[in-house]
């Protein structure tokens, strides 16, 4: 049965451990970013100038009731962008402090995931046992992709265009198998298939401390959310990435781990859930991070109205949207007025 690989998410009142202690056998690993460490999602503790100093000590308790319960952990250094440290001993040397560190607190990862060949390299050298994940962020979709990162990486997480792309995965798989590297797949993700602003948004997300301090133009320059603002573009959200729980173990064989997107959802727990048990019966915006659920409103996804064969359709299409009607027409179906 394949497991999945959690975002860790700090709670003051419900720690995330209690979380993972209950779905504890359907988990394998959680994946988290160091305090004040720019990654994936924003920086853990700090916000406008203020910084939370406690957080340190409650993520480590965590990550030690996480580890007592015999998860794996992985910790990310997946900033799209590390600006004039890119290449610097200054970024060698705080992500070497930073596992020296955890390593002090019996927390040595057993994996790091990052999108930066300078760190995996720096990782590789100083800790060879570490097992080297090439983040989702770096858009591996190929055999080329992989082969190009190969004397890194250990394991690829998938482009998550991949997803729905099963010659692709099926090659991928087959080049892993050879090598003895392993895949992952982001199954929840809610970002627009291949986004023409993923990169503008991640390099965003990676400098979001120093951009918060600036005097910004007033826009939202987030391709998706302006995207959605118009409804005829409502059935992009069907046309993306993710993966309904109940298709995950269509992956047997072809993926080693699920990753699901959770460091930044409203309901960790709920997600987790729905995927642990392989079955979700809500509004399926809830399902995915980024969720859209507010451009939607007061109309939902109702994911039980879906049509029998969408799994079979979305993954078996050419992924030409424009010339198909088929998501039109699924979404047509399933859209509701929750407030009727």
């Amino acid at each position: 049965m394949l497991k999945l690989s959690v975002g860790y998410q700090d709670s003051e009142k419900n720690g995330f451990s209690q979380i993972v202690r209950t779905y504890r056998d359907a988990i394998e690993e959680v994946y988290f970013a160091f305090v004040g460490e720019p990654s994936g999602r924003s920086a853990l503790g700090g916000y406008d100038g203020y910084f939370d100093y406690t957080l340190q000590a409650r993520l480590v308790s965590e990550l030690k009731a996480i580890r007592a319960l015999g998860i794996r952990l992985d910790l990310l250094f997946n900033a799209n962008c590390y600006g004039a440290d890119a290449m610097s001993e200054v970024l060698r040397g705080r992500v070497l402090s930073i596992i020296e560190y955890l390593e002090s607190e019996g927390l040595l990862p057993e994996t790091v995931t990052t999108a930066s060949p300078a760190i995996a390299t720096v990782v590789r050298e100083c800790f060879p046992s570490i097992e080297l994940r090439a983040s989702v962020n770096m858009r591996i979709g190929s055999v080329k992709g992989m082969q190009y990162m190969s004397h890194l990486f250990d394991s690829f997480c998938v482009a998550k265009e991949v997803n729905r792309d099963p010659s692709r995965l099926r090659a991928m798989r087959a080049f892993a198998d050879a090598e003895g590297k392993r895949l992952v797949m982001l199954a929840n993700s809610g970002c627009m298939r291949d986004c023409s602003g993923q990169i503008f948004h991640d390099n965003m997300v990676a400098h979001e401390s120093e951009i918060a301090r600036q005097k910004n133009i007033k826009l939202l320059p987030y391709a998706c959310w302006n995207y959605l603002k118009d409804p005829k573009n409502y059935p992009a959200v069907l046309q993306n990435t993710w993966i309904l729980p109940e298709d995950i173990d269509r992956y047997e064989g072809l993926i080693d781990t699920v990753k699901l997107a959770t460091r930044t959802h409203a309901l960790p727990g709920m997600v987790i859930d729905a995927y642990a048990r392989r079955r979700y019966l809500g509004n399926l915006l809830d399902l995915f991070e980024p969720g859209f659920s507010p451009v939607f409103a007061p109309y939902v996804i109702d994911r039980s109205r879906l049509p029998a064969d969408f799994f079979e359709r979305t993954v078996g299409c050419d992924k030409a949207c424009e010339r198909c009607d088929y998501c039109r027409a699924a979404l047509e179906g399933a859209l509701v007025n929750a407030d009727e």
